[in-house]
């Protein structure tokens, strides 16, 4: 697989769409990688008829997903 990446790019360079997405200091220097997705949406397609598919979509904890994820990482940092 073919990959391009840039090191040491500031973030004020990026697009405005992905500086908003990184919440970075404007003044802070990133890696950007860029490759060809492996996955088709034919395959994410096929997951979502999966029976697993969706089973913890009613936990509590799952309404906010980002938030129960960096929590779960919190003692690691």
């Amino acid at each position: 697989m073919n990959a391009i990446v840039i090191e040491h790019v500031k973030v004020s360079e990026l697009p405005e769409d992905w500086r908003t997405r990184l919440h970075a200091a404007a003044n802070a220097c990133v890696t950007v990688r860029i490759e060809e997705e492996t996955a088709s949406r034919e395959t994410t397609h096929e997951s979502a008829e999966n029976p697993l598919f969706g089973m913890w979509q009613d936990r509590e904890e799952m309404q906010d997903v980002k938030g129960h994820v960096r929590k779960l990482r919190a003692p690691r940092f």
